[in-house]
């Protein structure tokens, strides 16, 4: 399994340009003899027959992403349309330098390889279906088409804690704000500056939504809307956050102030940095607020579209709308402001809306549509896609809870999670299938913090392979 998950990253895989990986993944599938086909858009299904002993057995699927997703750190020199992940081992985890590690999804996709590959491990008849874009929209997953899996359970191998077996999941739905603005000239006698927010500690927009940690666009907006207050601060660009799935982690803007003004300017700042400072000590601990002298801009935005544009980025719903009444500690409908882009007269903002309630997820989604619609905004709702509906006394979830309870002396927590799984999607497509979700440790997923837990993958990989032998008769 290891090796295939470094056969894995060594292939360029950003969502939405996975062709290399379906090349990959395919010529795996042929070179091993199996039966192996593309649909039409991009998703690689490889199946292989049932071991000799395991023919009576109903045949499974097993399921995860190929795409993954791509962050790096500011000061990494990194490109991932041409380059392979560089892991490496740090005790008890595989890391990567200073980029995402690609074990979301890459270590559930390399599991499944190892078995296709193996000889001497027993299973039923598989159907392994790679979905491709899970990241950015699960097209994948919303476009497979019905009738080209007969397996009667599915095994998701997405998830992110080794103690946890998920078996619901929230939906989500893309909003992105889009407009144009008019410049205006500068005046002489002003100084500029990059204001930057880096260092904080980003991750998943579902699973650690709930941490509490800083959004880097929130933070910096929070400065800018401060600061003008206080100074006659104008705004040439900004450039904040990045992929609509990760907590962002970094944010800058260029802004210009009277030159005469620089150093209350600087003090103002600084002050301001060490209240944020204080507020995410916790969560954020390597949180950095930077002023640095830049060039001057070529223009700014108007004043007017300035202080609409402040207003409501500072109004939009950010992190924990409402947690579910009905299960336990389970967020039940989110918003991630994950990108702010200003310059060239142009601006688009991006959000990812998240519910497993799916008239409150839309409820919340037109809220923030109408918050960005009072600054004249094109709104647009896009890339819908339904959560997954918890069946607890589902025949695969009663077998593997008292699975796993034998084999780790321990109760399994079995839960529905606020990340997006695509278990919700494929079940629209084939209605009657069971689903389960579990994997070992990630952490720092969606960001250059992610890492794998060493040992947490020998745990899973010894689930893995109990459950394919106890998987029901016909």
């Amino acid at each position: 399994m290891w090796r295939h998950f470094a056969d894995l990253n060594a292939v360029p895989r950003p969502s939405k340009k996975e062709q290399r990986v379906i090349a990959f993944m395919q010529d795996f599938g042929n070179q091993l003899g199996l039966e192996t086909q593309v649909d039409g858009i991009g998703n690689v299904i490889i199946k292989k027959p049932a071991t000799a002993d395991m023919q009576d057995r109903v045949t499974i699927v097993m399921q995860g992403h190929l795409d993954m997703v791509h962050q790096k750190n500011a000061d990494t020199d990194f490109d991932f349309d041409t380059q392979g992940i560089e892991m490496f081992i740090d005790g008890d985890w595989v890391k990567a330098r200073g980029t995402t590690l690609g074990a979301d999804n890459g270590i559930g996709v390399a599991s499944i390889m190892a078995i296709l590959a193996s000889d001497d491990i027993s299973h039923p008849a598989i159907e392994a279906l790679f979905t491709i874009d899970e990241e950015t929209g699960m097209t994948g997953a919303m476009g497979l088409k019905a009738g080209m899996l007969s397996g009667e359970i599915l095994l998701n191998l997405d998830t992110e804690d080794d103690e946890e077996i998920a078996i619901g999941c929230a939906g989500a739905i893309d909003v992105t704000a889009t407009g144009t603005y008019s410049q205006e000239p500068l005046t002489a006698g002003q100084a500029a500056f990059f204001l930057r927010v880096k260092g904080l500690t980003g991750g998943h927009s579902g699973m650690d939504i709930h941490l509490g940690r800083g959004n880097a666009n929130k933070l910096l907006n929070r400065l800018l809307l401060a600061v003008t207050r206080e100074f006659d601060l104008r705004i040439g660009t900004i450039d904040a956050g990045g992929l609509r799935n990760a907590i962002p982690r970094e944010s800058f803007a260029q802004v210009v102030v009277d030159a005469k003004k620089v150093q209350d300017f600087k003090d103002y700042v600084f002050e301001q940095s060490l209240i944020l400072k204080s507020e995410y000590t916790v969560t954020d601990p390597n949180m950095e607020i930077l002023l640095e002298e830049a060039d001057l801009p070529a223009s700014l935005l108007c004043a007017k579209f300035q202080g609409e544009l402040l207003r409501a980025v500072h109004a939009c719903p950010n992190g924990i709308f409402r947690m579910s009444p009905d299960i336990d500690d389970l967020v039940q409908t989110s918003n991630n402001l994950a990108s702010v882009k200003v310059g060239n007269g142009e601006y688009q903002i991006m959000c990812l809306t998240r519910g497993s309630v799916d008239s409150e997820k839309m409820d919340l989604a037109e809220a923030i549509k109408c918050t960005f619609e009072l600054m004249g905004a094109d709104v647009a709702l896009t890339g819908a896609y339904p959560g997954w509906t918890p069946k607890p006394n589902s025949p695969i979830v009663i077998l593997m809870s008292a699975l796993y309870e034998s084999m780790f002396r321990k109760k399994a927590r079995v839960l529905a999670c606020h990340a997006g799984l695509e278990c919700g999607i494929l079940g629209t497509h084939y209605p009657d299938m069971q689903m389960i979700s579990f994997g070992p440790n990630i952490r720092g997923a969606h960001s250059p913090d992610e890492k794998l837990q060493i040992s947490s993958v020998q745990k899973y990989w010894e689930l893995l392979l109990e459950t394919l032998k106890k998987m029901p008769r016909k």
